[in-house]
């Protein structure tokens, strides 16, 4: 029986998906600190004693949500272009983190990775290999493209202001506080760059990854 035959009034039965996906929701509204057997059972409307029914702790928590994160993630499909397939993997796994904003840090710490988890891993390794990546270029590429997204994605939710009339008043009034000559570097871009119309932190993201997959496509022009 699922949630869509229940009759009105009676709660879906506890199982472990259900209690996987009420965590999930549990970090995103406050975060990892926030997600406690308490404060999931609360969630759920049951008793803390009945989540103990379905995982072990917080741990096999944390290593199962960790999975659902990397299932909302597109797998790239070995044998297509590498290129294309790790530019939508990354452009996806920036969309899903910035969605999980607690999940950044978690994504390479589990040591007990579940099939989401091995089957997003196996996928980027089989199509990097599919389009010539010798084995160590392979973990090259890997590391680095991991490496840009996480850390953009990192720096892009810790931003305080994400409208783009947000950023221009405060860094207007930065700046109103300089004296004349001050930091002039950073007049010079606040006022060329970041207070032109349209600007996104955002943004630069695409540009980042441009150069990541261009350095990547000559060290493997090199390699053969």
């Amino acid at each position: 029986m699922d949630e869509q035959t229940i009759r009105p009034g009676r709660r879906a039965p506890l199982d472990r998906e259900r209690v996987l996906r009420a965590a999930m929701a549990v970090a995103d509204g406050g975060g990892l600190a926030g997600l406690t057997i308490r404060s999931l059972a609360t969630s759920l409307g049951v008793k803390p004693m009945s989540v103990y029914h379905h995982v072990a702790g917080k741990d096999e928590i944390l290593d199962g949500i960790v999975d659902l994160v990397f299932a909302e993630i597109d797998l790239p499909v070995p044998g297509r272009e590498w290129r294309g397939e790790m530019l939508r993997r990354a452009r996806s796994a920036r969309a899903v983190l910035v969605r999980h904003p607690w999940a950044v840090a978690l994504l390479e710490s589990r040591t007990n990775p579940g099939p989401a988890t091995l089957r997003h891993h196996d996928a980027t390794i089989g199509t990097l290999r599919a389009g010539g990546f010798p084995v160590p270029l392979t973990a090259h590429a890997f590391a680095l493209l991991d490496s840009y997204i996480y850390g953009f994605v990192i720096q892009e939710v810790a931003q305080p202001l994400r409208a783009p009339e947000e950023t221009t008043a405060a860094t207007e009034a930065i700046m109103a506080g300089f004296a004349a000559g001050e930091y002039p570097h950073l007049v010079e871009m606040a006022t060329e760059h970041i207070l032109r119309p349209g600007y996104s932190f955002g943004d630069e993201f695409e540009y980042g990854l441009t150069v990541v997959l261009d350095a990547l496509a000559a060290a493997l022009a090199e390699s053969r």
